[in-house]
């Protein structure tokens, strides 16, 4: 088989789990080990958790030695950009006294993350077909792995 149909192959098979229409295992454990590969180097202990479309974990991993707490955040803030349709870091401002959604973090019994590290995963129509949260480091480490999760994904850079 030569390069170019090769080539030509695995477009095919990155197209069609782009347009996909909900986030299945082989993929969220793909893009899990790219952004735990990506934490490692950053020195981040995390949990990373992946959603389907309806905000249902498809696979939550914890890092060796991660912090307890952050299962449950990773958990919920790849619930909250599903169920709200934005990034938790999108939010985050929306969310203080004064924003147009304050308060928003004590419905849906608390699940609702109001700082980053999370992440919609869109299909290459547009459509969130799940979502990626990552907790264990700062604020600031868990939103750039969130985005890379998102990066890699919407690009099928996780084969």
């Amino acid at each position: 088989m030569n390069e170019q149909a090769m080539q030509s192959i695995v477009q095919a098979v990155v197209s069609k789990i782009k347009a996909s229409d909900d986030i299945t295992l082989s993929v969220a454990q793909a893009v899990a080990k790219k952004v735990r590969a990506r934490a490692e180097q950053l020195g981040v202990k995390a949990v990373v958790a992946i959603s389907n479309r309806a905000a249902h974990p498809v696979l939550v991993e914890s890092m060796d030695d991660a912090y307890i707490a952050s299962y449950d955040i990773a958990v919920q803030k790849a619930f909250t950009v599903v169920s709200l349709k934005m990034s938790t870091s999108t939010l985050k401002p929306l969310a203080q006294p004064g924003g147009s959604l304050y308060g928003i973090q004590f419905t849906n019994g608390g699940k609702i993350v109001i700082f980053g590290g999370g992440e919609p995963l869109k299909n290459s129509k547009g459509e969130i077909i799940g979502g990626i949260g990552v907790s264990g480091g700062s604020e600031e480490q868990d939103t750039k792995l969130a985005a890379y999760g998102k990066e890699i994904f919407e690009k099928g850079q996780y084969l």
